[in-house]
């Protein structure tokens, strides 16, 4: 894969998507936010019912439920398989570490399945804060390392990929960083408006009127995940990877929108995993919001596609 560097796209839809982020949030107007519920069995439950920012998740036929063995117990996971596969696809979903399911996105990942010719494996790890840090990160390295021992004969495709977006991005480094010397076997990551810095980047602590997540609410997801911890006990490598040794990482594409608060994440750890060597693709989307790919929004999918690409080429003979 070639280091393509940073690239900003969206600038040909920006007044388009200011226009669908003013209908999004018009569309969401009344609705507290995770925060403001501050209780995370409640906004589960409404995540669930389709009252919180997506609609109802929709299960797809083509998934199926199963568990992998992990030290903290079975963890649950659900499949997508595609004929004759080029590669596996290890998904980690979003939500703060706090909130999400396995379950949540079957469409993306079917079209995804299909798109990139690979089997998906997404995983339901831990949440907080019933299961503070490190029960997620354990759970996702548990799965990676049943992957590195069963992909072939469980989904006959040895080509390992790894994706992952906001927490889920943030779990998907701390898992290749996990696997220190075995990291090398994942092909790819794709790391979708991911949080790197725990201890919050500038535009994290800026981020107060941001769409879909804010400064309140990553400060709330913090407080579930990282009880008790000062922000700077958070800069240990091992929870904000920011400040780990990348060096001998797989090639990876950062995604992140203008409008995120999540921006700097991106574009410190982007820059942090070229300088440590590995091929690295940065790209900035005008005026995309936090999650912009999950919303109904025209740059929406031409993400979808470009992110397919990126994991097809990962995996194609070479």
């Amino acid at each position: 894969m070639a280091n393509e560097g940073h690239i900003t796209t969206g600038q040909d839809l920006a007044e388009a998507t200011r226009a669908e982020n003013a209908a999004l949030k018009a569309s969401l107007a009344g609705r507290p936010r995770p925060h403001e519920i501050g209780d995370p069995v409640a906004v589960r439950a409404a995540g669930a019912a389709g009252k919180g920012a997506f609609p109802a998740p929709v299960l797809l036929p083509q998934g199926t439920n199963q568990a992998v063995p992990g030290r903290g117990g079975d963890v649950p996971v659900r499949t997508f398989e595609t004929e004759d596969p080029r590669g596996v696809l290890m998904f980690l979903h979003g939500g703060g570490w706090t909130l999400g399911t396995a379950e949540g996105q079957d469409i993306y990942l079917w079209d995804l399945a299909q798109a990139a010719h690979v089997c998906v494996v997404s995983v339901g790890y831990r949440l907080a804060p019933e299961h503070p840090h490190p029960a997620a990160a354990e759970d996702c390295e548990d799965v990676a390392r049943w992957l590195l021992d069963h992909a072939a004969d469980r989904f006959g495709a040895d080509r390992l990929l790894i994706a992952g977006e906001s927490a889920g991005a943030h779990l998907a480094v701390l898992t290749l960083l996990r696997l220190g010397a075995d990291a090398p076997a994942f092909r790819a990551a794709q790391l979708s408006y991911g949080v790197f810095d725990l201890s919050m980047t500038p535009s994290q602590r800026d981020g107060a009127d941001k769409l879909f997540t804010s400064t309140p609410a990553m400060r709330w997801f913090y407080d579930q995940y990282l009880p008790g911890l000062a922000p700077e006990e958070r800069r240990d490598p091992a929870i904000s990877p920011l400040y780990a040794d990348v060096r001998g990482m797989p090639p990876a594409r950062f995604t992140v929108g203008t409008e995120d608060p999540l921006l700097d994440d991106s574009l410190f750890m982007a820059a942090r995993w070229r300088a440590a060597g590995n091929d690295t693709e940065l790209e900035v989307v005008a005026e995309g919001i936090h999650g912009f790919a999950s919303f109904p929004l025209t740059i929406a999918r031409r993400e979808i596609d470009r992110q397919s690409g990126y994991l097809a080429r990962a995996v194609a003979d070479r």
